[in-house]
Parts: structure tokens; sequence; C-alpha cells
């Protein structure tokens, strides 16, 4: 009972506006989707993609302001070794 009150104490209300028949055909499925679960689980992963987003950007605003760079011939030295080694998939 205490767990359920503290995750109680921790929730916070969202309401949405629907239209009347997509409200009526929610209530149609109702007993084979959780809305409630739909909706936050919707939420929680478009939040980490937000975030996802968020961080690339900043990390790549960090390397733009980089001052190292890769020396010249590296990249294409690393594809040969690549290739030369036979573990190439495809």
């Amino acid at each position: 009972m205490v767990d359920f009150l503290r995750i109680w104490w921790l929730m916070s209300v969202f309401s949405v506006k629907v239209s009347r028949e997509l409200k009526e055909k929610m209530e149609r499925y109702r007993d084979w989707v959780d809305w409630p679960e739909e909706v936050r689980r919707f939420i929680e992963l478009r939040i980490r993609e937000l975030e996802a987003e968020e961080n690339f950007e900043r990390v790549l605003e960090e390397l733009k302001g980089a001052s190292w760079s890769v020396p010249k011939g590296f990249s294409a030295k690393c594809v040969r070794e690549d290739r030369d080694s036979g573990q190439c998939f495809g």
C-alpha cells in the first residue's frame, strides 16, 4: 500500500481533448487497449527522441569547435586495413 501511495504522489494529471468520434472509437477498443498506458508510453518515447536529438546537436556543436583533426590519409588507411583483413560483411 505504501508503494502505491508513493507512486500516486509522484504522478501528475495530463488531459487531452479528442474529437467525439475518436473518443467513441477509443471506447470501442477499451477492452484491448489501456489508453492511459499507451499515451504515457508514447510521451516517454517522444521525450527520449527529443533528448537524443538535443544531445546529438550538442555533441555536433562541440565537434565543430574541436581544435584537433584526423591526420591526412587516416581514413583511407583504416578502410584499406578493414578490406585487407577479410572481415568485411556484404
